[in-house]
Parts: C-alpha cells; structure tokens; sequence
C-alpha cells in the first residue's frame, strides 16, 4: 500500500471514529430517558394520573439525570386509547460534526398501560 492510500485509509477511520464519539453521548442520554419511561411503568397506578402530574415526574427524572435533549412539555405526548394509557417521547438530537455538517438521531419510544 502506497503513503496515499495509508493516508486515505487513517482519514476514514478518523472520520467514523468522530462520528462515534459524537454518538456516543446522545445514546447515552437515550438510555435514561428510557430508563425513566421504564420507571414511571414500574410506579403503582401510574396509569391513573393525570397527564400534568406523569409530565412532572418524567421531568423531574430528566433533571435529576442531566437529560437536555427533552423537554416533558414538548416532547412528551400522553393519550388514553381503549382503556389504556400511552405515553411516547419522540424527539430528535442534533450534535454538531465539523464545519457545516451536523448528525441527526431520530428517537421514538413509548409505553403503554395494562388495561384499566
């Protein structure tokens, strides 16, 4: 392999490994945001409250775990369907790569009650 294709060959690697490091803190911030939806399911009843109270409690988790990318009022959408309560955070994370490019991550999760 010639010095051009060596140097060809570290600019790619580069480029991806910089895509991962900016990656790797917006999943991370993905796996508490789930981990809070996770918790608020596990909560006796949390069903039965009402959508102010459940943004509150989502919110509340979100600060104390440093979550920036959502905001409960926003990006929380709370329905009752059928006798069941859903509650889905769709929301997206832009981090910014280099000059005018930016990565754009697209989330969508829900949770879904028991039958009341």
């Amino acid at each position: 392999m010639t010095l051009i294709g060596f140097l060809l060959m570290f600019l790619l690697i580069g480029f991806f490994a910089l895509l991962v490091i900016k990656m790797v803190p917006l999943y991370l911030e993905h796996f508490k945001i789930v981990s809070s939806l996770n918790a608020l399911k596990s909560e006796p009843n949390w069903a039965d409250k009402p959508k102010d109270e459940i943004q509150r409690i989502l919110q509340r988790r979100w600060d104390i775990n440093s979550v920036d990318s959502v905001l409960a009022k926003n990006d929380v959408q709370y329905s009752r369907e059928n006798g069941r309560v859903k509650v889905r955070v769709a929301y997206e994370a832009v981090t910014h790569v280099m000059g005018n490019v930016d990565l754009l991550l697209t989330f969508d999760d829900m949770i879904l009650s028991e039958s009341l």
